[in-house]
């Protein structure tokens, strides 16, 4: 059960992170309260605090946008990859943890250390 939750949660966290990350750098100005990409106050902020002051043109650009909707693009592509192959991820997962659990019952069984030595 543990397992499943786990996938499900995986493929809604990147689901959210690439649909904000694909749709963000493009939103139109004011929109619902958001400020324009290239022109939002963190932005400012930490240009002003590097002494860079073009990163707020470098961020603005179209060559950033593209990439951060690229890494949006490829997060939904995780997304629908683990859908797809939800059952396979899950069965793996659950061997994966009943193994880690048979190794560390293995590792109580045999805490006495000295038991091949003559006493």
């Amino acid at each position: 059960m543990s397992a499943k939750l786990s996938v499900i949660f995986y493929i809604i966290l990147c689901l959210e992170i690439g649909i904000f990350l694909t749709v963000a750098p493009w939103w139109p100005h004011g929109m619902w309260g958001i400020s324009d990409w290239g022109n939002n106050y963190f932005l400012l902020y930490a240009a002003r605090k590097t002494g860079i002051q073009g990163l707020q043109a470098v961020v603005a650009s179209g060559w950033v946008r593209g990439a951060v909707s690229g890494v949006g693009l490829l997060n939904l592509g995780i997304a629908f990859w683990e859908i797809f192959n939800f059952k396979r991820t899950v069965t793996a997962l659950q061997n994966e943890t009943s193994a880690r659990k048979r190794s560390t019952e293995d590792v109580a069984a045999s805490s006495d250390y000295l038991s091949d030595n003559e006493r």
